[in-house]
């Protein structure tokens, strides 16, 4: 059986892959093309042996509130009746709507999460310097993430203070004025925590650039060329379909 190690392959090239491919799946309007790229993307994953049961439970949560969406666009949006349930019916262009909005939703996120398996956030932040992203935005997002937990672990403890003095939320003006204090408490703890992790990274030398001794695998230079071909049968498809 054909498989493909994708998480092996150059970083570079997956980061690049899965933004074509969230391109090329958003421009899709043809439900033939777009039936056709939903099939490339199962292909995808079977042949980089993603578990099923994995990818089922990492879109579920997309998956509930394209529900939302499926039970609400199509008898809210004007268009030709397809059927009716009591007094609402539902048009034709709102289901075809909903449902290819849900259908490219699942493709984008099914090809993304095949792509980026394995791939930790500090290979993503080298790849984003290697492809040349401006270097604060990938300062920014590496350490916006190596320090979320730190605010919410810092709102977690606002919160029990404020419990312990015996605050309650309710959908009162007080309330509302408690959980902004709180909110605000939280940012200015985090500018002052960030100014002294920047302090004590200044200290040690850092210069506003990380350095890495991994090397850039070059692998996969033909499953990237393979996908590119795909994508542009799609997007050719999807033209000629117009």
């Amino acid at each position: 059986m054909l498989t493909a190690d994708i998480s092996s392959y150059d970083q570079r090239g997956r980061l690049i892959a899965a933004v074509a491919a969230a391109f090329v799946f958003s421009a899709l309007q043809s439900w033939a093309v777009l039936a056709a790229g939903a099939l490339g993307a199962i292909i995808l994953a079977a042949l980089a042996r993603y578990p099923l049961d994995l990818l089922l439970r990492r879109l579920a949560p997309a998956n509930i509130f394209l529900l939302f969406l499926l039970l609400t666009v199509p008898w809210s949006m004007p268009g030709h009746a397809a059927f009716s349930i009591g007094p609402l019916e539902f048009s034709r262009e709102g289901l075809s709507l909903a449902g290819g909005a849900a259908v490219k939703c699942n493709c984008i996120l099914a090809v993304f999460l095949v792509l980026m398996r394995g791939m930790e956030i500090a290979g993503m932040g080298a790849a984003l310097e290697r492809l040349k992203a401006p270097p604060k935005m990938v300062f920014l997002f590496l350490f916006t993430f190596r320090h979320i937990h730190v605010i919410g672990s810092e709102w977690k403890r606002m919160q029990t203070a404020a419990e312990l003095r015996g605050f309650h939320a309710r959908t009162s003006l007080h309330t509302y004025r408690t959980i902004a204090s709180m909110l605000g408490m939280v940012v200015v703890s985090s500018i002052e925590r960030s100014r002294r992790v920047y302090e004590a990274m200044l200290l040690r030398g850092f210069c506003g650039a990380f350095h890495t001794a991994d090397e850039p695998c070059g692998g996969g230079k033909a499953f990237f060329c393979c996908f590119a071909a795909v994508l542009a049968i799609l997007a050719s498809a999807e033209c000629m379909a117009r």
